[in-house]
């Protein structure tokens, strides 16, 4: 069997320009950091700049990661919604921590991040559930995430019956479905940099606020 690949890809780069990151610009408050940072992005019009590629783990320490999307930021964590019977919630139960990055290319910056995770409580994953918009209500409802099945028209057959099932009234939250929040432990910001020296500053919890260190790129 024969593969082709690209005998370039080895020299594929980019260089980067940017401006840095100093500590005397980045602040003490990696929230506002992280807040300015993710607005540069909605304003650069990045698609999806909410989407993040999130890290978990078994329970004897098999990784995993896919994108997933940003949908809540603040004091107490970051909030993302999936299946709780997926992989990702199969993992969360049986080792509940997690890492996530979020990669804006055209900013040349990258964020990551690192902490415990937990359900959000119900009535917040309701609140969240209700704003979708209804077809992605019903494709939460009907699809087993994660789980095999035999062929795409199965999964259609699932969403046509719960269509059905919920014509003409509202699609009630289902309990397999609602949001995580990830603990800010650490938060690291990358700013790419020429020749590769790169800037990241890595802000790391302590019990009255935050400890910053600069890290080699």
């Amino acid at each position: 069997m024969v593969f082709f690949v690209d005998p370039e890809l080895a020299r594929m780069r980019e260089e980067y320009a940017q401006s840095g990151l100093h500590e005397t610009t980045a602040g003490n408050d990696p929230f506002v950091l992280f807040a300015k940072w993710l607005s540069d992005a909605v304003a650069a019009g990045i698609v999806e700049p909410n989407a993040m590629a999130l890290a978990t783990a078994s329970a004897d320490g098999k990784p995993s990661v896919r994108i997933v999307l940003l949908k809540g930021f603040d004091l107490a964590g970051a909030v993302f919604y999936t299946n709780y019977d997926s992989r990702k919630g199969r993992e969360l139960e049986a080792n509940p921590h997690a890492a996530a990055v979020m990669l804006w290319h055209p900013l040349q910056r990258q964020v990551r991040i690192e902490g415990a995770v937990s359900r959000v409580d119900p009535a917040e994953s309701d609140d969240y559930f209700a704003d979708r918009p209804r077809g992605s209500q019903l494709g939460a409802v009907s699809s087993p995430q994660s789980q095999v099945v035999s062929g795409r028209s199965e999964l259609e057959v699932h969403f046509d019956r719960v269509e059905s099932h919920f014509a003409g009234r509202s699609v009630e939250r289902p309990e397999h479905w609602g949001g995580y929040r990830m603990e800010i432990h650490t938060i690291e910001f990358w700013q790419g940099r020429q020749n590769r020296m790169h800037d990241r500053l890595l802000f790391e919890r302590n019990p009255t606020g935050w400890d910053v260190e600069r890290l080699a790129p």
